[in-house]
């Protein structure tokens, strides 16, 4: 039986598009929620590194402790989602959430006076990264829960894209209102409250309910599914007859699964990334040599509504391209674009050129949430979703590393062109996948005669 949260699709495709998503039972109290604990991961890194400056004196000792933040944050995000997968939202996240207020408050704590050590903050704000809450993973598992439907859930994970994006600009802006009045360390116990209220009340909605993992209906796909599959070794997956209790124990045992359909999700999120971290620095180097370093904003503005616009008109469509064949389009797209932007002569053009490139980056990345998902089973998918973002955040750090050494030797349309190369070689790849053949067609594309 389908859980009773869920939305008939054709019940819910009767209703216009977005609305019919924050229409759905349980939606806008689950999304809110989710989006204010969310809200954190905006506020939280600059509020540290403010913090960890303002004790230690040092930009360097800063600057090294938020390095190790994000790369525990980054490396340990599929482990926490895996927890999450094996005993359900409603037991892993509170003490997960607590656990991270907690270190943050220590953090706040050891920062409000100068004095402290720097490897003992550094210690703090490693713990604190390492014990990151996933909401955002665990938001798109639960928007699958609730929205069966293709065309629905494309337009929740657009949706859910865009305002992340909008979150994580918003988010610098409250430290900057909140600096004068509490200063970088109760900027930081305001990021801990954020996350812990938000998680708190994500796990009180229904949605989250169902802690043992997958409903019938998902096990019983899950299970056709791996009845007639072979895996990428050549191995027969597990029928639903008379197997299928063992094979739902070897997945909850640890066996992700997904195979080249995961793979080319998370090539896609990587070169993204990758693009992403080499732009803003690229931007940054353009606008001084232009003598107009203060317009940095509006160019990476232009870059955020360029992605607006892009995830929110992806899911406004009601017959959009397969899964297969929009990933590689939109990493083909966002290379070009990026390539492009390279030659623009004047920070108008730039401008221009970077919202451009904006138009795929959201497309591009729901995309890629959306293959991942549809990829693993669904006791699998938060841990699909964690490795997605993972290989975004990690190519967001390697960009900005690599053309940090670049971008002082080289011409700079020649800094954009290798920051574009990665997106532009993983087209071909990411073409020869399938996606799943005929179950990826069946469950992610709308139908001919379907009309959302």
């Amino acid at each position: 039986m389908p859980s009773s949260a869920s939305v008939p699709p054709h019940a819910a495709a009767g209703r216009p598009g977005y609305r019919a998503v924050l229409g759905a039972p349980h939606a806008g109290r689950t999304f809110a929620a989710a989006l204010l604990g969310r809200l954190s991961y905006g506020v939280v890194p600059l509020a540290l590194l403010l913090a960890v400056r303002d004790s230690t004196g040092s930009y360097s000792a800063a600057g090294a402790a938020m390095a190790l933040f994000g790369l525990a944050s980054v490396l340990l995000s599929p482990v926490r989602a895996a927890l999450v997968d094996r005993h359900g939202p409603r037991r892993a996240l509170p003490p997960m959430a607590a656990l991270y207020t907690a270190l943050l408050l220590a953090v706040a704590a050891a920062t409000a006076r100068p004095g402290m050590p720097s490897a003992a903050l550094a210690a703090l704000v490693v713990a604190a990264g390492a014990c990151t809450p996933p909401l955002g993973p665990v938001m798109r598992m639960l928007w699958r829960r609730l929205l069966p439907d293709p065309d629905l859930l494309r337009r929740a994970y657009s949706l859910d894209g865009v305002a992340e994006e909008l979150l994580f600009v918003s988010g610098p802006l409250l430290v900057g209102v909140l600096l004068p009045l509490i200063g970088p360390a109760g900027a930081v116990v305001a990021g801990a409250a954020l996350l812990l209220t938000g998680a708190l009340l994500l796990v009180a909605s229904p949605l989250a309910a169902a802690d043992a993992g997958r409903d019938a209906e998902d096990e019983a796909r899950d299970d056709a599914r791996d009845a007639g599959r072979e895996d990428d070794r050549g191995e027969r997956a597990v029928g639903a007859a008379g197997s299928a209790t063992g094979g739902r124990r070897g997945r909850r045992a640890g066996r992700l699964g997904g195979g080249r359909a995961l793979r080319s999700a998370v090539l896609a999120a990587a070169v993204t990334g990758l693009a992403l971290g080499a732009l803003d620095l690229m931007v940054v180097a353009f606008a001084e040599r232009q003598g107009r370093p203060e317009a940095v904003g509006w160019v990476l503005a232009a870059l955020s509504v360029g992605s607006a616009v892009g995830g929110l008109g992806l899911g406004a469509l009601d017959r959009p391209l397969p899964n297969a064949v929009r990933l590689p389009l939109f990493t083909a797209g966002l290379g070009l674009a990026l390539t492009a932007a390279g030659f623009a002569p004047n920070l108008l053009l730039l401008g221009a050129a970077v919202a451009l490139a904006g138009l795929f980056v959201s497309p591009a990345l729901t995309t890629a949430y959306l293959v991942a998902d549809e990829a693993v089973a669904a006791d699998a998918r938060t841990r699909a979703g964690a490795w997605v973002n993972t290989a975004c955040n990690a190519g967001s750090a390697a960009g900005g590393a690599t053309v940090g050494l670049l971008v002082g030797h080289l011409p700079l349309p020649l800094c954009f062109a290798l920051a574009a190369a990665p997106a532009l070689a993983a087209v071909p790849v990411l073409r020869t996948r399938d996606f799943g053949g005929a179950r990826s067609r069946r469950k992610s594309d709308p139908a001919p005669d379907r009309v959302a």
